[in-house]
């Protein structure tokens, strides 16, 4: 597997992982890098001897869970000092972190940990895990976030945001469901006011580490310093704040944060699983200060969105994956974003470890425990005849007849190629539904529309439309 495809694989497991671990683990798994992959193992390369058997003994067990995940099978997962190949025989060292009392320069992304954390991290000579520090991933921005109709209006929402924080939409309140790319704009906020506005101060948390330092300043006698590190910065993100409800002292320090940067004109996003009215157990103070600004929805992809994000995934992974397959996952993979990028990292690793060739036939074998029942859904010539023949206002008689006028031949093409595309049908069963036709018939509409979709974007939208429908039946 090239080394560029491996990444995307690594990249795609640490996603995987980000849903079980803390973000303090990623301290330690964000320096690891992949080394090889084969039909059984995978392995993984660490900076030093502590790092490795810091990983083995904490997350191995997190790794394997997810490279299943990913991989669609176990695999032994192998741990190696990077160093070694070339220190052969030295004595691993750990790397010491030398005294500073150098403070964060203004505008600069704050630890997760934040600023407070990060002094007290290098204030004295001690052991630290390698990697970055940054609260905001470089890599979600607004050119690589992939609009369509179901995300419209939050992109250009957040876009605003951005560029006029705390005077555009304030608070600025995003939610929908896992996967659909609320945390992708809310860095793409981040990245964008820092890219505008290097002097400004952003944060960006989740709701879980808001509330695990809320608890740690009551125990430790430091709220002072909790309140000072949120209170004066500029942009404040806080990811999946619907996990504060029914937590009395969250919400409490919250409403008083919150008042504080408003006041200040400063900048407030929130994202959450659903609107501020339906989260339980939530306070009406801070309930209505959530519908001060904007709230927006983001809803799942429909089908022409959800192949873009699939060329989009191809292309920044360099992944060679022809469009009948983009269109045959994306076709069958409706729930979110995270499962549907995650199916094509699959598809591509299942074909480059078994040496085959990236087709419909391979992905149905690769994804066999994604699809329903172990299998792609069942589409049949019935649904899809009844599909076209209602999109275009004509009667599946039509479809069927001996009729060649226009209105009535290029819709029946279409349904022929949809047959041959989306079912196991053979040729002759195909020519047969449709009037008693040659298999001919069928080979020369397949031909024609999968040529005219290559120049004809109108038709291109009108047969991922079509196979939307289709599935949804």
């Amino acid at each position: 597997m090239e080394q560029t495809q491996l990444q995307a694989v690594w990249a795609q497991i640490l996603d995987k992982m980000k849903e079980q671990l803390a973000p303090t683990a990623f301290n330690w798994l964000n320096p690891v890098q992949p080394l090889s992959l084969t039909d059984d193992t995978l392995e993984l390369g660490t900076q030093n001897e502590m790092s490795k058997e810091w990983i083995a003994g904490h997350y191995q067990t997190f790794i394997e869970d997810a490279v299943k995940a990913v991989l669609g099978g176990p695999k032994v997962v192998q741990l190696t000092v990077m160093a070694e190949a070339s220190t052969a025989g030295q004595e691993d060292a750990p790397v010491v972190v030398e005294a500073k009392n150098e403070k964060p320069a203004q505008g600069t992304l704050f630890p997760e940990g934040g600023a407070e954390a990060h002094a007290e991290v290098v204030a004295e000579p001690h052991i630290v895990a390698p990697g970055d520090n940054s609260s905001l991933n470089p890599k979600y921005t607004f050119d690589t976030f992939v609009t369509g109709k179901s995300n419209n209006f939050a992109h250009a929402a957040a876009m605003a945001v951005a560029d006029k924080p705390g005077k555009t939409y304030n608070p600025f309140f995003m939610y929908g469901g896992v996967g659909l790319g609320k945390t992708h704009l809310m860095h793409a906020i981040g990245n964008r006011v820092l890219k505008n506005h290097p002097e400004m101060r952003v944060l960006y948390v989740s709701s879980e580490q808001f509330t695990n330092e809320i608890i740690q300043a009551i125990q430790q006698g430091t709220s002072d310093k909790f309140r000072q590190k949120y209170r004066n910065i500029d942009v404040l993100l806080i990811d999946d704040i619907q996990f504060i409800s029914g937590k009395t002292s969250t919400q409490e320090e919250f409403f008083h944060t919150f008042n504080t940067l408003y006041d200040a004109q400063k900048q407030v996003i929130l994202s959450s699983d659903r609107p501020p009215r339906e989260v339980e157990r939530l306070e009406e103070r801070l309930r209505s200060r959530f519908e001060w600004g904007l709230t927006t929805d983001i809803q799942a992809p429909d089908l022409e969105t959800r192949i873009a994000i699939l060329k989009n995934k191809a292309q920044s992974d360099h992944f060679s994956v022809p469009d009948e397959v983009m269109v045959y996952i994306a076709s069958r993979i409706d729930s979110n974003i995270r499962e549907l990028e995650g199916a094509l990292t699959r598809v591509v690793a299942y074909a480059s470890l078994t040496k085959r060739t990236v087709n419909t036939d391979l992905v149905a074998e690769a994804l066999k425990d994604i699809f329903p029942n172990g299998k792609a859904k069942e589409v049949t010539m019935d649904v899809i005849q009844e599909i076209v023949a209602s999109y275009f206002k004509i009667k599946i008689e039509d479809l069927q007849s001996k009729k060649r006028t226009r209105n009535i031949a290029y819709p029946r093409q279409i349904a022929m190629y949809l047959c041959r595309d989306l079912t196991e049908t053979s040729l002759p069963q195909i020519g047969q539904f449709f009037g008693g036709r040659d298999h001919t018939t069928v080979i020369h509409a397949y031909d024609k529309i999968s040529q005219d979709k290559e120049t004809d974007n109108r038709l291109s939208g009108i047969l991922n439309e079509l196979i939307d429908r289709i599935q949804k039946v």
